[in-house]
C-alpha cells in the first residue's frame, strides 16, 4: 500500500470524502457523494499528482439501502489501484453523472449498470439496455428482483427442481454427488 498515495488524496479530497479512506493490500478506496464526481473524477484523471488515465471498471452495486457506482482506475503514479464510490444515490431514482466525457469506453460500463441497477448516468448519450429486452420493466441485479416463482416460495420451501443434485445417468452406483461448499 501507497502511504503517500493516501496523503496525496486526504490533502486533494479530504472535503469531499463521505468515508475514511481505506487501503488494502494494492488497492485504495475513496467515497465521495454522486454531485461530485465530475470534480473528483477530472482531477483524479487531469492532474499530475494522480494521472488516473485508465478506467478498468465501472459497476452498479445495490446495497440494500442506497445504491452506488463503483470506478476502478490505474496510474502509473502509484502502485495501488483506486476505488471511488460514488455513495448514497437514491434506491428511489438513483442518478449520477456520466464519465463518457473522460472516457468513451465508459458509455458501455454505464448501460451496464443502468441496464442491471436502474441508475440513470446523466450525459450518457446512448443510455439504453445492453442486455435485457428494450421493454423489459425490471432491473435484475438489484436486491428488490425477484423471479416469478420467488414470491409465492416461502424460505423453507425447499430448492427449485433445477438445483437438486442428481447422479449423471452414465456415473457408477457407487458415485457420491456432492454440491458445492458441503
Amino acid at each position: 500500500m501507497d502511504r503517500a498515495f493516501k496523503a496525496r488524496l486526504e490533502a486533494r479530497f479530504g472535503d469531499q470524502l463521505t468515508g475514511p479512506l481505506r487501503q488494502r493490500h494494492d488497492e485504495t478506496e475513496i467515497r465521495i457523494g454522486p454531485g461530485d464526481v465530475t470534480q473528483v473524477i477530472t482531477a483524479l484523471h487531469d492532474e499530475p499528482a494522480f494521472g488516473f488515465e485508465f478506467l478498468a471498471d465501472l459497476a452498479g452495486v445495490d446495497t440494500g439501502e442506497v445504491m452506488q457506482v463503483v470506478y476502478h482506475l490505474w496510474s502509473a503514479t502509484t502502485p495501488d489501484w483506486l476505488r471511488v464510490i460514488a455513495d448514497g444515490l437514491s434506491r428511489d431514482e438513483p442518478r449520477v453523472p456520466s464519465v463518457t466525457f473522460m472516457w468513451k469506453g465508459a458509455e458501455w460500463m454505464e448501460r451496464e449498470a443502468y441496464d442491471m441497477f436502474g441508475i440513470t448516468f446523466e450525459g450518457n448519450r446512448d443510455l439504453r439496455r445492453i442486455y435485457m429486452p428494450p421493454d423489459y420493466q425490471s432491473f435484475p441485479l438489484r436486491k428488490d428482483f425477484f423471479l416469478p416463482d420467488d414470491a409465492a416460495r416461502s424460505p423453507g420451501a425447499g430448492v427449485r427442481p433445477m438445483e437438486r443434485t442428481h447422479t449423471p445417468r452414465n456415473a457408477p452406483a457407487t458415485a457420491t454427488v456432492r454440491r458445492a461448499g458441503a
